[in-house]
């Protein structure tokens, strides 16, 4: 099957001379998103003929640890919500937002 049509996203990492990120900036022009501010990014791809994750984890060096326990625990919950609409897995799915609340009680952000 042919693509008809291309869409692109690109990440900048602005690092400092010891190659830590200091800058993080993300466009999706189909998404109408251009040079956006980020503080921290999750990425995983599938490789399908080596059957394994690959993953970029990045922050930049002032997020607050609040803010990174934030970002994780919606992660999960995002997770467990993508999960679900994939695989339609009620019980896995479930939990996934029982580790998030749970996550969340023990950090008390919620």
């Amino acid at each position: 099957m042919a693509t008809s049509k291309e869409s692109s996203i690109s990440i900048q990492i602005g690092l400092d001379e010891n190659k830590i990120p200091e800058t993080i900036h993300w466009s999706a022009p189909d998404g109408g998103v251009e040079n956006a501010v980020a503080k921290a990014l999750l990425l995983s791809l599938w490789d399908s003929e080596t059957q394994e994750t690959l993953r970029m984890d990045l922050w930049v060096k002032d997020m607050p640890i609040d803010q990174m326990q934030r970002f994780f625990h919606q992660s999960l919950v995002t997770m467990g919500q993508t999960y679900f609409r994939a695989t339609e897995d009620e019980k896995m799915a479930q939990g996934f937002e029982d580790f998030a609340a749970f996550f969340a009680e023990k950090l008390n952000i919620k």
